[in-house]
């Protein structure tokens, strides 16, 4: 690739990076990483590496000059983007991140797992059974936490073993922690074991972020405190609250108990998904990437999310054991649990996942506009504009079809696409209510007639384009209702024969013929069916209730689950009134079979 070219291509990439926080990656000519960043708005801070002054900086120019790939993460906010970048770098350890290659490691908040437990600060995780809250990106708002904590629930902060048999044998006195009014000193038994532990439980849900409960006890402590006219006491209490609504819960995309697990989660267009992968190694996402399917015989969501897990795994050579999706995939894999979360942690690293795969096919879509390739949905309009020779771009086109059996049951289908696709909560079945016998043309006289009635009197917008399902009689048909209502000229209507796809215009007897290939007559094609299927399936939804209906229906208390029971034993009306009351009885009871025999002795009087 030519310089000038690696430009173009860079800058298409700058320019339809998001405004939004996350983790920046670029790599060499050889697909090598060689550098990770973090950034509060990923365009901006990318954009500036490409500017004429930071050619000042060497290692900056060498860096830039090297690059011939960008590729980012999205997260919620700067601090998981600190988070995220610090866990990249110590699992690539790129070549220009020497300055940020330390030991380093994030406080955590640590309630050690033991008898009256110690809350305290910590840089390393111990598994011995403690539960550890973090990480945080700033020791100031640990320290902010713990003394939060401290004075709303005093604790001790001294390694003495607390077992029962010491404190029973008085091994210990009381210190001036416990003078100073900071701890209960449990140590000599003069705070339960019980009463400890519930304020550790409520220390609990403050790191978890669920204060309400707390915030409820702590302003009803303040408002005794007023009432008994002591205002300090009070005052200290509200200032505890308000730092309890600045205090931010827990990265959400950081938990110290989720280990070694991938996340999957997919997005769909009509021919195209995007899968995004998360690895997650100690509670951290250690590793992001989303891949592109093309659909091709319009495969399922859980035949492509499948496909995907199977080769993305391959290539990442995952062990994980537990694979969190928003859907169960269609594959059998043995030792590993797919897991579906509605709630908690997992839950928040799927929305993560499933934000970056969205994220990722908001870029393609730009990119592409970028580099002059229009969207598939504008293409495919202005192909449709010209090929129909239309005035204005078929965003909104509905399609008619009807659908008879002998003049029986006649219905009607109305499709509607918007930007050329199914828009399926708009479809619309009608009953053909005032055409008697086989009349196509009537019928569809009668519906168009009615449809575009009702969106008028509704104040509803018109369609850019009308397709009528059939040849120059039921297109004819149609323009009639058109006229009537006074809309003519106002949408296009064309006609469409099934033979050989010819496109009828109003009074042109000349039909057109569009190319077979064509993307216009691919759509139209799809209209066509799509009301075929859906008139088709509306009448035969007709046909089996008007043959599954009987004299059976009309006998006031014989309801719906009798009929069926009814209709399993005896094949006919003429079987079941010839029954025996005896038969009938042990079937459905002696009052139904009562009401049964007393009918069809009335109705043959």
């Amino acid at each position: 690739m030519k310089e000038n070219d690696t430009y173009v291509y860079l800058k298409s990439l700058v320019q339809v990076l998001p405004n939004k926080p996350g983790v920046y990656q670029y790599f060499d000519k050889d697909d090598r990483l060689l550098y990770i960043g973090k950034a509060l708005d990923l365009r901006k801070r990318v954009s500036s590496y490409f500017n004429n002054s930071n050619k000042e900086s060497f290692k900056k120019h060498i860096l830039v000059s090297k690059i011939r790939d960008i590729k980012h993460i999205v997260v919620s906010n700067e601090s998981d983007a600190l988070l995220l970048e610090n866990n990249l770098i110590k699992k690539f350890q790129p070549r220009y991140n020497v300055l940020l290659k330390d030991d380093k490691t994030f406080p955590w908040i640590c309630v050690k797992n033991e008898r009256f437990p110690r809350i305290f600060y910590t840089r390393n995780l111990i598994k011995d059974g403690s539960l550890y809250f973090g990480p945080y990106t700033s020791v100031l708002l640990v320290k902010t936490v713990l003394e939060l904590a401290r004075q709303l629930f005093p604790l001790r902060n001294c390694r003495l073993n607390l077992k029962s048999e010491n404190i029973k044998d008085e091994k210990f006195k009381v210190c001036l922690e416990y003078h100073l009014g900071n701890c209960k000193a449990p140590c000599v038994g003069l705070q339960t074991e019980a009463d400890y532990l519930n304020s550790i439980e409520q220390i609990k849900e403050i790191l978890k972020g669920n204060i309400k409960q707390v915030s409820g006890h702590l302003k009803k402590r303040m408002k005794k405190y007023a009432e008994e006219f002591k205002f300090e006491e009070a005052q200290v209490l509200k200032e505890k609250l308000e730092l309890l609504s600045r205090y931010k819960s827990k990265s959400t995309i950081v938990n110290p108990k989720i280990n070694n697990v991938d996340v999957f989660s997919i997005v769909e267009e009509e021919s195209y998904a995007f899968v995004n992968f998360l690895k997650v190694i100690d509670g951290a996402v250690v590793q992001a990437h989303t891949i592109e399917l093309r659909k091709k015989l319009q495969e399922s969501k859980e035949e492509l999310l499948s496909l995907a897990i199977v080769d993305i795994r391959q290539k990442t050579n995952s062990n994980s054991r537990e694979i969190i999706v928003p859907i169960h995939p269609s594959i059998p894999m043995d030792g590993v649990r797919f897991l579906v979360p509605v709630r908690g942690d997992k839950k928040q690293l799927l929305a993560l996942s499933e934000r970056n795969a969205n994220h990722y096919r908001i870029e393609r879509k730009k990119k592409a506009e970028s580099i002059g390739q229009k969207p598939r949905d504008s293409r495919i309009l202005e192909t449709l504009k010209k090929d129909l020779r239309l005035k204005t771009n078929p965003v909104h086109i509905e399609c008619f079809d009807n659908s008879n059996l002998m003049g029986e049951n006649p219905v009607a289908a109305c499709v509607v696409f918007r930007n050329a696709k199914p828009s399926k909560s708009d479809y619309r079945h009608y009953h053909v209510k005032t055409v008697i016998g086989p009349d196509d043309y009537a019928s569809m006289q009668e519906i168009v007639f009615r449809r575009y009635k009702r969106l008028m009197a509704e104040k509803k917008s018109l369609p850019q384009l009308v397709i009528i399902d059939g040849g120059k009689g039921q297109l004819n048909a149609a323009v009639k209702s058109i006229d009537l209502l006074g809309i003519r000229g106002k949408m296009a209507v064309i006609g469409v024969a099934k033979k050989l796809e010819e496109i009828y215009f109003p009074g042109d007897k000349i039909p057109l013929y569009i190319d077979k290939n064509s993307e216009s007559l691919k759509v139209i094609q799809h209209l066509r069916n799509e009301a075929h299927r859906f008139g088709i399936k509306f009448h035969r939804q007709l046909r089996e209730k008007k043959m599954t209906s009987s004299e059976l229906d009309s006998i006031i208390g014989i309801g719906e689950k009798t009929r069926e029971s009814l209709w399993k034993k005896f094949r006919s009306i003429k079987e079941i009134k010839s029954a025996d009351i005896e038969v009938l009885t042990e079937l459905i009871g002696n009052k139904k079979a009562m009401i049964l025999k007393n009918y069809f002795l009335r109705s043959t009087t």
